[in-house]
C-alpha cells in the first residue's frame, strides 16, 4: 500500500508542476521574448526488477523550446532593417536640408534678376530686385549649411546615445551570464535568465550585428561588427562602447573590455545606418560648401571686374563666413557693377559675365542633381526597408511558430494534466480505501 500511496504522491507532485507550467505559458502568451515551456517528466524506477513495477514519476527539469537557429535569423534580419532604416532618417534630413530653402530656385531668381537688369542697366527698380535675389540666395545658402550642421549634431547625440545603450544592454547580459552560472540546470528560474538572455540579444542586434556563441550553461559570449570584431561581453564581463568623430568628421566607435581597446566597425544595427548617414551627411556638407564657395567667388570675381553707376570698381557681392554660411555685402543698389570698365553707366557688358558664370558652372543644375542623387538613394533605401522588414516579420513568425504559446495547445494540456492530477488524487484513495479495508479484516 505504501507503494501505491508514493505513486500516487508522485503523480499529483508531477502533474501540479506540469499544471503550473501550462498556466504559466497561458499567463505570457503575450508576453515579448518569452518562451514555451514544458515540465519533463521521467519514470522512477521501482526497486524489484523480477517484478519491472515502477514507483511513480518525478519532473527533471523545465525545457525551453527554443531554437537558436530561427532566433539568430530574427537577429540577423532586425539587425538589417534597423541598419537601413537608421540610414534612411539621415538621407531624409539631407533631403529635407536640400530642398527646404529651395536654393537652386533662388540661385535661379539671382540670375535671373541679372538677366532683367541687363534690359536696364541704369534703372534703381531691377537693381534693387537683384539685391534682394542675391540677399535670398545668400539665406538659401546659409539655411542650407544650418539644416545639414543640425542634422550632423543630431547624429552625434543619436549615436553617443546608441553606443551607451549598446554598453548598457552589454553589461546587462554579463549579469544574466553571472547567474546562468548560479542557477540550477533545467530550473524556472534558468529558463526565466534564458528569456532574459535572448530578449537582450535581440536588442543588441538592433545596434550592432552580433556574432554570438554559448557555453554548456547558456552564458553568452558576444562579438560585434562580425565574428572576428570586437568582444562586447564574455562571461561576467562587458564592454563599455564609446562614440567619437575626428578632426576630419570621420566617425568611430570604441568599446572597451577590461583596460582594452577595440575598434568596434558595425555592418548592422542602428550604429551601421548612423555611420552610413555620417559618411552622407559629411558628403552632402563638403558638396554645399563646394558650390557655396563656387558660386561666391565667381559673383564676387564677376563683378570685381565690373563699374558701378558711379564709375567705381565693383566690390564684392557676398562674402563666405566662418561656419560655411554666406552673407549678402552689398546694400546700396548703385553698387551692382553692371557695366564693362569706361563704358557708361547704360552699359550692361559685365552682366553678360555674370550670364557666362551660370551657363558654364551650372550651379542650379549641380544642386538639382545633388537633391536627386540623394532622393534617389532615399527611395532605394526605403524599398530595402519594405523587403527587410517582411523577412524579419517571417523570421519572427517562424520563431514564435517553434518557440511561442499556442494557447489552444495549452488549453488541451492544461485538460490533460488535470485530469491525470485528478486520477494521481484517485490512486491516493483507493490505497486509503484499500488500506482501510485491509485493517478492518478480523
Amino acid at each position: 500500500m505504501s507503494d501505491l500511496l508514493s505513486i500516487g504522491a508522485s503523480g499529483v507532485r508531477a502533474h501540479q508542476a506540469a499544471l503550473t507550467t501550462t498556466s504559466d505559458n497561458i499567463a505570457n502568451a503575450a508576453t515579448p521574448g518569452y518562451v514555451r515551456r514544458t515540465a519533463t517528466l521521467t519514470q522512477v524506477g521501482g526497486t524489484s526488477v523480477r517484478l519491472g513495477a515502477g514507483m511513480g514519476v518525478a519532473v527533471s527539469g523545465i525545457a525551453r523550446a527554443a531554437d537558436s537557429f530561427r532566433s539568430a535569423q530574427v537577429r540577423a534580419a532586425g539587425s538589417d532593417v534597423a541598419r537601413t532604416e537608421t540610414g534612411m532618417v539621415w538621407l531624409d534630413r539631407i533631403e529635407s536640408a536640400l530642398g527646404g530653402q529651395a536654393l537652386d530656385e533662388r540661385m535661379g531668381d539671382f540670375f535671373n534678376a541679372g538677366t532683367a537688369l541687363a534690359a536696364d542697366p541704369s534703372a534703381t527698380a531691377p537693381r534693387a530686385a537683384m539685391l534682394e535675389a542675391a540677399s535670398g540666395v545668400a539665406q538659401a545658402f546659409s539655411g542650407t549649411v544650418r539644416a545639414i550642421d543640425s542634422a550632423i549634431a543630431d547624429l552625434d547625440t543619436a549615436a553617443a546615445a546608441d553606443a551607451a545603450k549598446l554598453g548598457e544592454l552589454s553589461s546587462g547580459l554579463a549579469k544574466i551570464n553571472e547567474g546562468l552560472g548560479r542557477v540550477t540546470d533545467g530550473s524556472a528560474g534558468q529558463a526565466q535568465l534564458l528569456d532574459q538572455r535572448d530578449r537582450l540579444l535581440e536588442e543588441m542586434s538592433g545596434l550592432t550585428d552580433v556574432t554570438t556563441t554559448f557555453d554548456s550553461a547558456g552564458r553568452a559570449s558576444v562579438r560585434g561588427g562580425g565574428a572576428d570584431g570586437a568582444l562586447l561581453v564574455h562571461g561576467s564581463d562587458a564592454a563599455k562602447v564609446g562614440y567619437a568623430r575626428n578632426a576630419d568628421g570621420a566617425v568611430s566607435f570604441v568599446s572597451s573590455r577590461a583596460g582594452v581597446e577595440s575598434i568596434l566597425t558595425p555592418t548592422g544595427g542602428s550604429l551601421a545606418g548612423i555611420a552610413e548617414g555620417a559618411a552622407r551627411l559629411g558628403e552632402a556638407r563638403a558638396s554645399i560648401t563646394t558650390l557655396a564657395t563656387e558660386f561666391v567667388n565667381g559673383v564676387n570675381d564677376v563683378q570685381g571686374r565690373g563699374q558701378d553707376l558711379a564709375g567705381k570698381g565693383g566690390n564684392p557681392m557676398f562674402a563666405l563666413e566662418t561656419g560655411g554660411t554666406v552673407k549678402a555685402m552689398l546694400s546700396d543698389p548703385a553698387a551692382i557693377a553692371a557695366a564693362s570698365p569706361g563704358k557708361g553707366t547704360r552699359d550692361n557688358g559685365n552682366l553678360s559675365k555674370l550670364a557666362d558664370l551660370r551657363s558654364t558652372a551650372k550651379f542650379e543644375t549641380r544642386t538639382v542633381a545633388l537633391q536627386a542623387a540623394n532622393g534617389s538613394a532615399l527611395a532605394a533605401r526605403k524599398t530595402v526597408a519594405q523587403a527587410q522588414g517582411s523577412i524579419h516579420d517571417s523570421a519572427v513568425a517562424a520563431r514564435d511558430a517553434a518557440s511561442g504559446v499556442n494557447l489552444d495547445a495549452e488549453a488541451i494540456d492544461l485538460m490533460r494534466f488535470q485530469q491525470a492530477y485528478q486520477a494521481s488524487s484517485r490512486v491516493i484513495q483507493v490505497a486509503r480505501e484499500t488500506l482501510d479495508t485491509l485493517l478492518q479484516i478480523r
